[in-house]
């Protein structure tokens, strides 16, 4: 077995019967990307909505318009309901989700580029990571799946705390 993220949360999920969903925002499909690199990842992997737009989040997700325009696309509470959303959705067992400013614009003095929140939803308990990253906009995508996915291997292993913000 390969020991990259996604192989080690693939056996993971398939040892324990579990099924994956995702919601991304600004990585824009990179995340599903890397979960379906493994090969037989839909034994697990039941699919992904990229909701861009804080439309696509409302309608496909149920964000609700109140919680963006109060918390803003990228947030903490945005970023737990799009998981609660893709989870009940697909009817999975866990589902991540990521929304975050990639750059170079779209950054505000509260919420600067690169700034990027991740978020899981399990029957468990949810939880929800915030970064600061300082790359160009491909870094910081990559950045963000990066970090989605060790989120991810973090929960299965319960190894670690898993809410954290890495932008003090």
């Amino acid at each position: 077995m390969e020991n990259n993220l996604e192989s080690q949360i693939a056996h993971l999920l398939r040892k324990d019967g579990l099924k994956l969903a995702v919601a991304e925002s600004c990585t824009g499909g990179l995340l599903s990307s890397r979960i379906t690199d493994v090969p037989g990842s839909s034994d697990y992997f039941l699919g992904g909505v990229v909701s861009y737009s804080n439309e696509a989040k409302n309608i496909l997700l149920g964000v609700s318009r109140k919680m963006l325009r109060e918390q803003g696309a990228v947030s903490r509470q945005v970023v737990l309901e799009m998981a609660r959303g893709v989870r009940r959705d697909l009817e999975a067992d866990i589902a991540v989700s990521v929304s975050g400013i990639a750059g170079p614009g779209g950054g505000l003095p509260k919420k600067p580029v690169g700034t990027t929140w991740i978020g899981l939803a399990a029957s468990d308990g949810e939880w929800a990571r915030n970064f600061c990253f300082h790359g160009d906009r491909q870094l910081n995508r990559a950045s963000a799946v990066e970090a989605a996915l060790q989120l991810l291997l973090d929960y299965l292993n319960r190894e670690t705390e898993l809410d954290a913000d890495v932008c003090t």
